[in-house]
């Protein structure tokens, strides 16, 4: 057998079935598989994308399918990722295809579909169906379009309005079955206005983010389509086109206008100018590439000599990357130290080498505002990744980013699998954000992913943050990582006078149940009249909380959940905000039939409205999950705000990090103790963090800030410390009850969740598997099954197990077991969760 020939290889689906696959390779495959390719191949009735892991010659046992095609001419994974992407699967317990699937920002370059087929049952029953049904009867004219040959969901859906109907009727009585597929979608068939077209420089040569490139191979070149290097066949087929007068006014067009130019714009100048570029692109006469995507920068500071203290970290970082080490480092600086000043040299320092650097951002509100930062320093060398994007967007900027054009990178948490190219740097901001954690599978943190990443790769690791998780200050404490501070502002501008307003008082005084203080009504006013801007932080969406009946205590609950429904004043309904369920406001008591329903609770969206109220000459803007539905709508409401077109921000947690606005001098918290109250042993540590960093807001320009912080419980140690910005009290604190109760860093944790939509099989499951965990094996402590916090969400029942551990490698083994239990039982593909390091118990 030829040398780099194989017969075989092992591929890795998207499924929830942790192994992989073995398929047999066609004779044209045979020389061009690769471990990191993409491959599509049959997987019952479906076809499936999966990841090559290996290919070999070694035969199976059993009789293997036929792969059908290769998508990738070169790996997309190399063995970096394809090795970090076996790290994940196996430390966060999570099937390997499904981990790869995420590495994978390329949905866009596959469409996938479903393509109908009669049964021999269905052909058998369509002879007389077709007999004695009408003529416009939809089953009968699905049958009998079907008897002709195989139909995609997309046309039957296209050529008859009840077609999908009619289908669904001929499932169930098993006359067709559906086949799934997954087809490359055509990049030439992108609109207008998402590509550029310009001449083809020299021999046509197929190559990444170019398109339609290319008729020929070489010598006798082939003919048009195939993606060859040009060579003189390819040439003297090029010579060979015969073109339309739209194609020739194009051409001529280009040659007199040399450059790129947006091809929805030239339809104004060339009639006809879209169906002939991309004519003009299968005969390789012009290359057609996506329309690089539009990033709104914010504000731009200007660059600026680092203070001592930056200056000082900066030189421990730099002697560390010059070194081509691996080091972690943790960056602890107040806010506004200038924390992104440092990361900006860093960064610099890496490119000097040749290596590429990646910045990791916890919100996609962030991305924009960070942005703008590296564009100004780097240019077109930055790329953007983040999940706001559309799947092209996000591919583009991948394949920029694989290509070597984007050696600096900033993203959210799937940011972390970027392919950089020399990987030298990675940036954490904000490194305690739960955010970087993912709440589906594979649950893995991004923090933590790219800590093992920056080792395998030999690159130096940043971790920056005013709150820094326990978890992190307790391994700089341990040695693990070294531990750099910013202890004072830029331009020694002072941290914002913090005060407390306990509303219990408040209340006592007034005798009113009011949102705002009165400290806080007359600081805003005081803020308007001198043409500052304020921020006004309520941690909790929608208008009121819940709604009551005042006659029984009825509350409304979500149909599929265990949860109050939320009230949103702006769209008159009740939202579920964990399943989305939604349902009209009742005029009266759904048990008792009452008329006296009554809302309780204070929401973002009540926060605005009340703001209005109070000023209603002033602007008032809301940042939350209900007004921003993608990255664009974050762009508009955050820059407007920079730009001062707004007086006052009102919003969640959104609005607490990372945004710099120098006019802001004013922070008011509504209630700053709304997250003590969760059943969480890291309620305190996220109450405290979230408070200093939306008073990190205040006074980042030369006018001093003020924060107000309303509270009911002012004496408790996470509002008391986080109002004196004492991090060092704080994490004394928190620390010592961690190591009493054995929570994280003093132990290693995991939450197995069992669920299921019937009770009966959740409490059945659980017990199961209570038996097979218990007695605990040694140094292991496993507590449960107890209903979750949230005994029922999206319909299902939820039983819990929490497992600490004091060795992390005792713990694998264990859940390791956990999943085998769960694959011998034959339980649902999504009965078992494992979630490891987890953030949230809810």
């Amino acid at each position: 057998m030829p040398e780099g020939s194989y017969l075989y290889c092992d591929v890795s689906l998207p499924v929830p079935l942790d192994q992989p696959f073995t398929y047999a390779l066609p004779l044209t495959l045979r020389h061009r598989a690769a471990a990191g390719c993409r491959i599509v191949v049959p997987f019952g009735p479906r076809r499936l994308t999966g990841v090559i892991l290996r290919c070999h010659n070694e035969a199976p046992s059993v009789a293997t399918r036929e792969a059908l095609r290769l998508i990738d001419r070169d790996p997309v994974l190399g063995e970096e990722l394809l090795a970090l992407g076996r790290w994940i699967a196996g430390y966060y317990c999570a099937p390997l295809g499904e981990v790869l699937r995420g590495m994978l920002p390329l949905a866009a370059e596959i469409r996938r579909g479903k393509v109908y087929s009669l049964t021999d049952a269905g052909r058998d029953a369509a002879r007389q169906l077709l007999l004695d049904a009408a003529p416009d009867d939809a089953v009968a004219q699905v049958l009998r379009m079907l008897e002709k040959r195989p139909l995609s969901a997309a046309y039957l859906a296209r050529a008859l309005p009840l077609a999908d109907r009619a289908v669904r009727a001929l499932e169930r009585k098993g006359f067709v079955f559906a086949e799934e597929v997954q087809t490359e979608r055509d990049p030439l068939r992108a609109p207008a206005e998402r590509l550029r077209v310009e001449l083809e420089a020299g021999d046509p040569a197929w190559g990444p983010g170019a398109w339609g490139r290319g008729p020929g191979t070489g010598n006798g070149g082939s003919a048009v389509g195939d993606r060859g290097s040009g060579g003189e066949g390819g040439v003297a087929a090029k010579a060979a086109w015969k073109f339309t007068k739209a194609e020739r006014e194009l051409k001529a067009f280009l040659e007199l206008h040399p450059g790129s130019h947006n091809l929805k714009e030239l339809e104004d100048a060339v009639k006809g100018a879209s169906g002939a570029a991309r004519a003009l692109a299968r005969k390789g006469v012009v290359t057609l590439r996506p329309e690089p995507v539009a990033i709104a920068a914010g504000a731009i500071r200007a660059r600026h000599e680092l203070n001592a203290a930056q200056a000082a970290a900066f030189g421990e970082i730099q002697a560390a990357i010059r070194a081509g080490a691996f080091q972690t480092f943790l960056l602890h600086g107040v806010t506004g130290s200038g924390k992104t000043e440092v990361y900006l040299n860093a960064i610099e320092a890496v490119i000097e080498q040749g290596r590429g650097a990646l910045l990791l951002v916890p919100e996609i509100a962030l991305t924009p505002a960070v942005a703008g930062q590296f564009f100004a320093r780097f240019g077109d060398r930055v790329a953007i990744l983040h999940s706001a994007f559309t799947d092209v967007e996000r591919s583009e900027q991948w394949r920029r980013i694989r290509s070597g054009a984007a050696s600096v990178v900033v993203g959210t948490r799937s940011g972390v699998f970027a392919p950089v190219q020399k990987l030298g740097l990675i940036v954490v901001d904000e490194e305690h954000d739960g955010s970087y954690k993912q709440e589906e599978t594979p649950r893995y943190n991004g923090r933590d992913v790219a800590i093992v990443r920056a080792q395998a790769a030999g690159a130096c690791v940043i971790l920056g943050s005013a709150t820094p998780s326990l978890e992190s200050r307790y391994n700089a404490e341990r040695g693990k990582y070294r531990l750099l501070e910013l202890p004072g502002r830029i331009e020694a501008r002072p941290l914002p006078t913090v005060e407390l307003i306990d509303m219990r008082q408040e209340f006592l005084e007034t005798r009113k149940q009011a949102t705002f203080s009165r400290k806080l009504v007359e600081a805003i006013g005081e803020r308007l009249q001198n043409g500052e801007q304020t921020i006004i932080l309520l941690n909790r969406r929608g208008f009121s909380s819940f709604v009551a009946c005042r006659s029984c205590g009825e509350r409304v609950q979500c149909m599929n959940c265990s949860l109050t429904l939320t009230y949103h004043k702006r769209d008159r309904r009740l939202l579920c905000h964990y399943c989305g369920y939604a349902e009209k406001v009742p005029q009266v008591c759904p048990k008792c039939g009452s008329e006296h329903v009554y809302f309780l609770g204070v929401g973002s969206e009540r926060v605005e409205e009340e703001l209005h109220q109070m000023f209603p000459t002033a602007r008032i803007a809301r940042l939350d999950r209900d007004t921003v539905t993608g990255k664009r709508q974050y762009e508009t409401i955050l820059q407007g705000f920079r730009e001062g077109n707004y007086d006052i921000l009102a919003g969640t947690q959104m609005i607490a990090k990372g945004h710099d606005i120098p006019n802001v001098t004013l922070v008011g918290v509504v209630s700053a103790d709304i997250g003590l109250g969760m059943p969480d042993f890291r309620a305190a540590e996220r109450t405290f963090q979230l408070l200093t960093q939306v008073a990190g807001r205040a006074g980042r320009g030369s006018i001093p800030g003020m924060v107000l912080m309303q509270t009911i419980n002012p004496d408790h140690y996470a509002v008391r410390m986080a109002a004196a910005q004492d991090y060092a009290a704080f994490y004394e604190k928190e620390l010592n009850f961690r190591r009493m109760m054995h929570y994280p860093p003093f132990s290693a944790m995991a939450n197995v969740l069992v669920r299921s939509e019937k009770k009966e099989m959740a409490m059945r499951m659980s017990t199961e598997l209570s038996l097979k965990l218990l007695p605990a094996p040694e140094k292991l402590r496993v507590m449960g099954p107890a209903e979750a916090p949230v005994p029922r969400l999206k319909n299902e029942y939820r039983y819990q197990f929490l497992i600490k551990s004091a060795s992390r490698k005792a713990l694998n083994e264990l859940l390791q077991k956990v999943r085998a239990f769960a694959a011998e039982r034959k339980w649902g593909a999504t009965a078992l969760v494992v979630d490891v390091d987890p953030l949230t118990l809810m």
